[in-house]
């Protein structure tokens, strides 16, 4: 049995904009315009996730994907800097944020470490590997990360070294404990043809 997971990261946000810890904004108008136009571009999936954050559920709707919510792939708990800018919490707290963006088991905004993070998501691609079929799930940019963390085997650190665009597409492939990662992807709207 193989599962194929299909990892779509939502589309443009005021907070994604600024950098600012979800704040659950919706989706910019040329975030959903782009995720309107990517419509029909994904490859059909047996079934449908989406992470409980409003861009996430945006995101899917603009897609014209219908699916449930998932609690276990949500986004990182940032705790008490939810809806503040990066910027703003490290003028305010600098050595927390060189402790977080360091080390992978920090917390000190009172939510959850890094490593936590890769750990949960690690916990639900496992789940979601004993299910045949294809799955896509809408998830925050940070649930990407830790995904491809877990699947690597890299340490939590390797985290911040990956960047994830907006609306952009991750395919994994899993079978016998083990899964796959397909690179090379276009951004979902982008030549439909070469996505299949």
């Amino acid at each position: 049995m193989t599962s194929r997971v299909t990892l779509v990261s939502p589309a443009t946000s005021p907070s994604m904009r600024r950098a600012r810890f979800d704040d659950g904004d919706s989706l910019d108008e040329a975030g959903a315009a782009r995720a309107r136009a990517a419509a029909g571009c994904l490859r059909a999936p047996g079934r449908v996730l989406t992470s409980p954050s409003v861009r996430c559920r945006e995101t899917a709707e603009a897609l014209g994907l219908v699916g449930a919510r998932d609690s276990a792939p949500a986004g990182l708990d940032a705790g008490r800097w939810r809806g503040r800018t990066l910027e703003e919490v490290g003028a305010a707290e600098p050595e927390a944020v060189g402790r977080w963006l360091t080390d992978a088991g920090s917390a000190p905004h009172g939510g959850e470490s890094v490593r936590e993070l890769c750990e949960r998501v690690g916990r639900w691609l496992d789940a979601v590997q004993g299910t045949d079929g294809r799955t896509l799930a809408v998830v925050e940019p940070e649930v990407v990360r830790a995904a491809v963390v877990h699947i690597l085997g890299l340490p939590a650190a390797a985290f911040w070294r990956l960047d994830v665009p907006p609306l952009t597409a991750t395919e994994l492939s899993g079978r016998a404990g083990r899964w796959n990662l397909r690179l090379g992807q276009p951004p979902a709207g982008q030549d439909a043809a070469a996505a299949s």
